[in-house]
């Protein structure tokens, strides 16, 4: 089936879900004609200052609060402009994202909003067109982005948009255009620049909104059942939980309006519902429950406490309970708020809607009764059916919605100053756009976003290529991973095929931080007033006189009706669904043992797509992959003509998918040779009434001929007694016939686990620790590295494409973009230079460039301005006659400088020396010699030097401006790094390293046929770890190399092991994999025959080089006057606690004193010892004596060791007005 994977993937990217989200968030098109998007609503939702609801189609409100008059301001049709940057001189020009990276600037667009002033003395309105209110971050190849396949082909003069789904011929162009603006044609985008650095917005995995979860309770010490639901309307989210108490009675918790507790019957009378039968019809359900519900209402009636009969009763008691003490309009204000604001408003906001809320009330308090009396399994929160995914566009709309609010209160404020002094209202004059561009910048920068969460914006990894896919298709989960939490923690079920069973960080986040898998959508929000119209033409009863007979219809969580027969209602949905009548993301389940059919049209479902079944028979034929293949076709006909469905968590609940469409046997049955799934060609694919699948493979004969054998295998799904099975089921209310089949099994990895080839092999942290590790590996980042200015890059200097891959690796563009090189791996210890996982490595090898990589550091310099006029300046200091310069370094050192005090490329700099020459104003004006203010002002020595620890080449020197038009400078420092001792090297099995010894070609064992491995692994490392894929890398490696062949070792379909030891043998080799090996050094055959093959290793971003750091004397902190922290700083290596201990044990006194005082923060301290003083005490260099600052002269003064801390203790003891003594003995 991989034609239909490579058609998916020719029309969306590998991150296409992160910009379909954004995409659906902004206004889209030129601005002539304004959608109804979700930037739209919220402006036309902005309330400040009043409360009322109009539907005029006027949009938001802003009324303002002045004496006298009433003044209101209505905000509509949002439009956002290409991306541009405005100079400092004024000038605008159109931004692109290469641009916006050298200059440390924001890839950003502007957005305008159409304003409209009413006032009651002023007979017309006034109007204000367009004005601009700030800036949105605009994403990367998102369809604003001036890099966008519609935006690029009309910019560069061409007329016309570029097909890149089914024109070569176009996508080479739009790749050749890419080019010229300095991109990677490969690059997905899907990430944001904010100030030059490139950002992500990690998808944030949710519970779903409007769903009712029944779960039990167990605070006390016995247990409650609770209902909870979180509504949500407009991005604001109110609880309700639901409890069923131990005496039976049944409470309701708003726990946005306050934490009384309040009986669900009494709330169902406040909705409006005077008549007990009703309250009695909403709940219905078991017959058993029935007694709870009568005991509840006969409470609210006779209990004291309560005594309520009717509506009007049931408000006061409410009133009584939520504002007590209050004037009476306020109470009733409170109530009314509460009932239609704060309790379910995703069922409506408005008084009409309170009986709704009714019946919904009653369907929750019969949930948590069916559970109390029938024993029902709690719902499963960690069940995929119960979480949303809210991506970068629903991330941004939060955002956006909190942004408008404050800069619709700030206008609201400034017009309010407007008009208290007499001025003309003016919006363009009164509104500040940077309130809203800040905001929102604020929170992209620094990922702290709204609704107080942290790290939801992040720094794109770009160690690889794959590094940066990943970290695009990450999902965490919002729970604290300080706690256990093991149940949030655990593979589910419902992960499979939509997230990675195998990529998750070990560690404290393992499990809440999950990846995509390869082959998903994310749903975006469809309207559901389509559905329900859907609905009631098949005859569902929205409005019925009894909830009993029939089966209840569920939209989005809210019961939209009745109806008789659900199985034929089922049947006709999803037959228009597969015929393209339903978009394909409408979710229909259907719960026949709980007569409950749930349909769902919301965003932030994952999907995945499955082959679907009809009457047993697959609906994919043969010429459907001839189509794909010829590109005559695309996916998403596919999915009209109802050969593949998208389904999600909830919908997968009752079908019964088969794994796969057959079973291929180990070999063929004909001439008994191994089989290879890739040559396997199915013949009679889509034909009717089929049983067995007829296949044709292509075989190789022990000669190495190639032979075609045709053989026949039973199908999986196919159900011979398919009829009897249906009638079965429909009565069961269970799933018995097949319904769908999986493209392909290998789908349920994500981009990381994918590339592991034979992962099945393996035991499951191994392919875990190997997914982590293909992201730390060195390659190729991006082809447009030289114009990149990552504070960090590695480019490895030549990478391959490795000898085993997996299908996968087309997808995610690791043929083109590797990360790492083929080694010949011998396995054997090797005069113990290899325990505990260390490698051995061939020098030859590496001085034949094997492992190196060139690591990469950019430097920022610019002119930047201090008030009062001053600003710093880049030239070579001490070459103006004008200035005075303090500090000067010695004049050699500013040698290889140029006249503009940049360095000369290509010049060798180490550690500490002049990058760019640079000076200063004074800090401070006392600086100026004897205060002469008009005086030629003394500048400071300020050059900027290269980090210690680090040398290398002047790379790049990129001289541009800042906003401020200041000068900016972005140097590249770039460094050779040669596999050395340290350097951590692994392979994808999660098999890592590094270098214990570097050996001498002629020191090196080697074949009998003379070659020589690369890498002497330890054979100690296979057997623990059951790396069994690593074992059958090196066989298929050493088979691609003798065969010049890549080998297939996708998961569960790769080349099988029988047909790779087969094909050693063919090559004159031992069919293990063995072979006979000579010591170097001693010219003998070694005993046994020796493991080796070929195998891809990746070298890490982990090297001695940026590791390797000691000290003996240096810097010290200022306040403590303790050595520095880290090898940035020059730092100590820190003596810890646990050191002390080890000594302490030792009886080491005086090396502990030495280490901890002589060597840290020693100090001679003067204290005087007069009775009744202990002050710290000085020497006064006038009078040539110590004194005390209390007995002055009269001082006897000791000098005492301690350390500075203890001295800046007493000192900021001192501060808070506490004069600490200290009491001197003798020593004795």
């Amino acid at each position: 089936m991989k034609e239909i994977i490579e058609a998916y993937f020719n029309q969306r990217s590998l991150v296409n879900h992160q910009l379909a989200s954004y995409d659906d968030c902004i206004p889209s098109g030129d601005g002539s004609e304004v959608r109804m998007n979700r930037m739209e609503n919220i402006v036309r939702n902005i309330r400040v200052g009043t409360d009322e609801i109009m539907d005029d189609g006027l949009g938001g409100i802003i009324a303002l609060d002045v004496l006298d008059k009433d003044i209101k301001v209505r905000i509509k049709n949002i439009k956002l402009g290409k991306p541009v940057i405005r100079e400092a001189n004024g000038s605008i020009h159109e931004s692109t994202p290469v641009q916006c990276r050298i200059r440390k600037l924001t890839y950003m667009s502007p957005l305008k909003l159409d304003f409209t002033i009413f006032r009651d003395d002023m007979p017309s309105p006034q109007e204000e067109l367009e004005v601009h209110i700030g800036n949105l971050p605009i994403m990367v190849r998102s369809e604003i982005c001036n890099l966008h396949a519609k935006n690029i082909g009309t910019a560069d003069g061409q007329s016309g948009k570029l097909n890149l789904e089914t024109s070569d011929e176009d996508r080479n162009r739009y790749h050749r255009l890419l080019e010229k603006y300095g991109e990677d044609p490969l690059d997905p985008g899907g990430y944001f620049i904010i100030n030059g650095t490139e950002r992500v917005l990690i998808s944030m995995e949710d519970l779903a909104p409007n769903r009712v979860t029944v779960e039990k309770n167990k605070k006390y010490t016995y247990e409650t059942e609770v209902a909870k639901i979180f509504s949500q309307r407009d991005g604001a989210r109110k609880p309700l939980n639901v409890e069923k108490r131990r005496d039976g009675m049944l409470m309701a918790k708003i726990p946005s309006a306050g934490s009384t507790a309040v009986p669900v019957v009494l709330l169902m009378r406040a909705l409006g519902v005077d008549n007990d039968a009703e309250i009695f019809q909403a709940i219905a359900g078991p017959v058993e429950t029935m007694k709870y519900t009568v005991a509840n209402i006969n409470e609210i009636k006779d209990n004291n406490e309560y005594e309520v009969h009717t509506t009007e009763e049931a408000l006061a008691w409410l009133e009584k309970k939520f504002a007590a003490g209050q004037q009476k309009e306020y109470r009733e204000q409170r109530i009314q708020n509460m009932l239609d604001k704060e309790l379910l408003p995703h069922l409506g906001e408005t008084p009409e809607s309170r009986r709704k809320k009714s019946v919904f009330l009653g369907r929750v308090v019969r949930q948590v009764l069916e559970m109390a009396v029938t024993d029902r399994e709690a719902n499963d929160k960690d069940h995929y059916a119960n979480k949303r995914v809210r991506l970068a566009g629903d991330l941004m709309e939060d955002l956006f919605r909190v942004s408008l609010q404050q800069l619709a209160r700030d206008l609201k404020y400034q017009l309010e100053r407007h008009h208290n002094r007499k001025r003309d209202l003016k919006i363009s004059s009164c509104l500040r756009p940077d309130v809203l561009t800040s905001k929102i910048m604020h929170a992209l920068a620094t990922g702290n976003w709204v609704s107080s969460r942290s790290g939801v914006s992040q720094l794109l990894d770009r160690t690889t290529y794959l590094a940066a896919l990943s970290h695009m298709r990450r999902v965490t989960s919002p729970l604290v991973r300080s706690q256990p939490h093991f149940e949030a923690r655990d593979l589910h079920p419902t992960h499979w095929g939509r997230l990675c069973p195998n990529e998750t960080p070990e560690g404290q986040n393992c499990g809440l931080v999950k990846n995509a898998a390869q082959m998903i959508d994310v749903s975006e929000n469809v309207p559901e007033d389509e559905i329900k119209g859907m609905l009631s033409e098949a005859g569902v009863d929205s409005s019925p006189d009894g909830w009993a007979e029939g089966s209840r219809i569920h939209v989005n969580g809210d019961i939209f009706g009745l109806h008789k027969d659900a199985h034929r209602l089922v049947a006709r949905l999803k037959a228009r669904r597969r015929s393209g009548k339903i978009k394909p993301e409408v979710s229909i389940r259907h719960d026949s043992i709980n007569k409950d059919v749930f349909i769902n049209t919301d965003k932030g479902r994952i999907l995945r797509p499955l082959l679907v079944l009809e009457g047993g028979q697959l609906n994919l034929q043969k010429v459907h992959l001839e189509r794909l293949q010829s590109r005559e076709m695309s996916f998403k006909e596919l999915v009209w003509e109802g050969v593949v469905e998208w389904v999600d968590a909830e919908e997968e609940e009752d079908l019964l998918i088969a794994p796969r469409p057959y079973d291929l046997p180990a070999r063929s049955p004909k001439h008994n040779r191994p089989l290879n799934p890739a040559t396997i060609e199915w013949v009679n694919l889509g034909e009717p009434d089929q049983t067995h699948a007829k296949l044709r493979a292509e075989i190789i004969m022990p000669n190495g001929d190639k032979d075609i054998e045709e053989f026949e295998v039973p199908l999986n799904f196919y159900q011979p007694d398919f009829d009897s099975l249906k009638k079965k089921q429909k009565k069961a209310g269970t799933v018995l016939c097949y319904t769908h089949v999986e493209i392909d099994p290998q789908l349920i990895l994500g981009v990381c686990a994918s590339l592991v080839p034979y992962p099945e092999h393996n035991s499951t942290p191994r392919v875990t620790g190997g997914t982590a590790m293909v992201k730390q590996a060195l390659g190729l980042p991006s082809a447009n590295y030289r114009l990149r200015p990552d504070t960090r890059l590695h480019i490895l200097h030549y990478p391959q494409q490795s000898m085993t891959r997996t299908r996968a690796m087309h997808q995610t563009n690791f043929l083109r973009r590797p990360g790492g090189q083929n080694f010949v791996v011998a396995v054997l210890s090797h005069h113990g230079y290899n325990m505990q996982d260390a490698v051995i490595m061939n020098k030859a090898s590496v001085q034949r460039a094997l492992g190196r990589s060139t690591f990469v550091r950019t430097y920022n310099a610019e002119n930047r301005r201090f008030p009062g006029g001053l600003e710093e300046t880049i030239q070579i200091p001490g070459n103006d006659p004008n200035h005075e310069v303090k500090g000067l370094k010695p004049i050699e050192l500013y040698e290889h400088l140029e006249e503009d005090g940049l360095p000369i490329p290509e010049k060798y700099l180490d550690s500490g020396e002049v990058l760019v020459g640079k000076t200063s104003p004074p800090r401070f004006l006392e600086e100026n010699a004897g205060g002469a203010f008009f005086a030629a002002p003394e500048r400071r020595e300020s050059s900027m030097t290269v980090r210690n620890g680090e040398k290398g080449f002047v790379d790049n020197v990129f001289v541009t401006e800042s906003l401020d038009s200041g000068m900016m400078v972005r140097l590249t420092l770039r460094t050779n790094r040669i596999p050395e001792l340290g350097d951590k090297f692994a392979s994808r099995h999660g098999q890592k390293g590094v270098i214990g010894r570097l050996i001498e070609p002629q020191d090196m064992p080697f074949t009998s046929s003379g070659v020589v491995p690369d890498v002497l692994m330890n054979p100690h490392a296979i057997p623990s770890r059951m790396t069994v894929a690593h074992v059958l890398e090196m066989i298929g490696g050493k088979v691609g190399a003798m065969e010049g062949r890549q080998i297939d070792g996708t998961a569960f379909n790769g080349e099988k092991e029988d047909s790779l030891r087969e094909a050693l043998v063919r090559n004159g080799l031992a069919h293990t994999g063995r072979e006979i090996m000579i010591n170097g050094e001693t010219g003998e055959q070694y005993p046994v025959e020796i493991f080796a093959g070929v195998i891809y290793y990746q070298k890490l971003h982990h090297m001695v080089s940026g590791k390797l750091h000691a000290r003996s004397r240096g810097r010290v902190q200022i306040l403590t006057r303790q050595p520095t922290e880290g090898r940035a700083r020059q730092g100590g290596l820190r003596f810890g606690e646990m050191e002390r201990d080890c000594l302490i044990a030792h009886g080491a006194s005086m090396v502990i004193k030495d280490r901890l005082l002589d060597e840290s923060d020693g100090w001679d301290m003067m204290v005087c010892n007069n009775t009744g003083c202990g002050h710290a005490a000085y020497y006064d260099w006038n009078r040539k004596a110590t004194v005390c600052p209390v007995c002055g002269d009269r001082a006897d003064v000791h000098t005492i060791q301690t350390s500075y801390a203890f001295k800046l203790l007493l000192d900021e003891m001192k501060s808070l007005g506490v004069a600490m003594r200290i009491e001197l003995e003798d020593r004795r």
